[in-house]
């Protein structure tokens, strides 16, 4: 996934100015796929969130002691969307390579069984439990079933993370954290302006 650009960087201004400005493109971008993510389906959507977690992640991790407290927070939580949605791309990748591999033992399968059949006019059933993988058959099936039931899982735990993160305030609270600057006191007229303050969860409350 191409990273969204950041406008208006100044290489002769402040670094905090600066990153301040690239967190927000950040957390706008990792917002910007809910609620498509909140769908299992949308393979695709749960793969760009988890890089768009990483970037966010990286960037905190580099400049959090220049912004509030909340920045390194905010980074940890990062850390653990990205590994979480990590976890169910790893499922995603493998599902279908197993599959795969079923299909290719089912037609080679097939091609033993028939040859088995010889000169016979008809395909005796009993010659199917001599086909050569079976066993192999048994187990990647239960590796498949087991990597799907592990999927429903982790979007389970992805979908209770991120309901988790709304109610803890997550984008407005880096987005407050990113207005600040460490070790400067901050008057109580500025609320946290920015990206991602105003984005609501997609999740229903339970």
């Amino acid at each position: 996934m191409k990273a969204r650009r950041v406008h208006g960087l100044d290489p002769e201004g402040p670094l905090a100015d600066n990153v301040e400005r690239i967190v927000r493109v950040r957390l706008d971008e990792l917002y910007g796929f809910m609620p498509k993510a909140a769908d299992p389906r949308h393979v695709e959507a749960l793969h760009d969130m988890r890089i768009a977690a990483k970037r966010l992640r990286y960037v905190l991790e580099l400049f959090a002691p220049l912004f509030g407290a909340y920045a390194e927070t905010a980074a940890k939580r990062a850390r653990e969307l990205q590994d979480l949605l990590g976890e169910i791309h790893d499922c995603d990748v493998t599902i279908p390579r197993v599959e795969e591999l079923i299909e290719e033992l089912r037609v080679r399968d097939a091609l033993e069984v028939r040859a088995l059949a010889g000169d016979a006019e008809e395909l005796d059933p009993a010659l199917v439990a001599q086909a050569p993988h079976a066993e192999a058959f048994r187990g990647l099936e239960s590796l498949a079933v087991h990597l799907r039931a592990r999927r429903l899982l982790l979007f389970e735990r992805f979908g209770e993370l991120w309901t988790s993160l709304q109610r803890q305030g997550f984008a407005a609270r880096l987005a407050f954290a990113m207005g600040e600057r460490a070790g400067t006191p901050r008057s109580h007229g500025d609320n946290g302006r920015g990206a991602g303050s105003h984005v609501p969860s997609p999740w229903p409350a339970p």
